[in-house]
């Protein structure tokens, strides 16, 4: 069975935008749509609300088959060492979730899907999604549909962002891709956007999707498919 190929791209911001609309071009001309992981709020006093360009980058994306993800609110610690929702209790998580969902919904980029800084979410903020309205939990080595209560077994190659950046780890990751092409099922390649303003974790990249596209691979991106009667319906 040929491989699932879905690449990501996180910390979209102002200051990121043009890296990630230059990578987004060389996955247009390679077939592969793009999951874009947004967060409300960044470090530097970041707000997605003020930043309009951004926005309508992010919703013409989307339009264009993209798919939109939840990447936390503001990316902050919230305890030492420990990424934003890697261990919150389910109500914490709950209003950090409500907060991020009215903003998405007020810049029109709201989504069901959720992917937690670092990708590591604490059991209490997995059973606070469901409850503001997500439907796909994405891991670091699982995409768990809410709804169904069930988990894809399915491992994240990633440059930056909790990722190492170095040369090695970049070979490394184009050659573990090429491995799980090869394999089948689903490959999950994820960049963050700063990294693709140095060349050696772009191509990285670029080399991983190139091989695992010469492996069969076909690109997808991450998303919640309803239930029959609610698709009939």
């Amino acid at each position: 069975m040929n491989a699932e190929l879905i690449v990501s791209v996180s910390g979209i911001r102002d200051t990121t935008r043009d890296m990630a609309m230059e990578f987004a071009e060389e996955m247009d001309r390679r077939g592969v749509p793009l999951s874009l992981l947004v967060a409300p709020r960044l470090k530097g006093k970041y707000r997605l609300v003020d930043d309009l360009a951004t926005q309508a980058w992010l919703r013409g994306r989307r339009v264009r088959g993209d798919a939109i993800v939840l990447h936390g609110y503001d990316q902050a610690a919230t305890k030492r060492r420990r990424a934003e929702f890697a261990a919150l209790p389910r109500h914490e998580a709950r209003l950090r979730l409500t907060a991020a969902d009215r903003v998405m919904e007020q810049v029109d980029l709201r989504t069901r899907l959720f992917a937690a800084p670092r990708w590591d979410a604490s059991p209490g903020a997995l059973d606070a999604l469901p409850e503001v309205g997500f439907r796909l939990a994405l891991g670091l080595t699982s995409i768990v549909d809410l709804e169904r209560d069930v988990a894809q077994k399915s491992r994240v190659y990633g440059i930056g962002a909790g990722f190492r950046a170095q040369p090695w780890w970049c070979r490394a990751l184009v050659m573990g891709a090429a491995r799980a092409a090869r394999r089948g099922g689903v490959l999950r390649l994820a960049v963050s956007a700063a990294q693709l303003d140095r060349s050696g974790p772009r191509q990285a990249m670029l080399d991983a999707v190139d091989l695992a596209l010469f492996h069969g691979a076909y690109g997808h991106i991450y998303r919640w498919e309803p239930f029959p009667a609610a698709r009939a319906a």
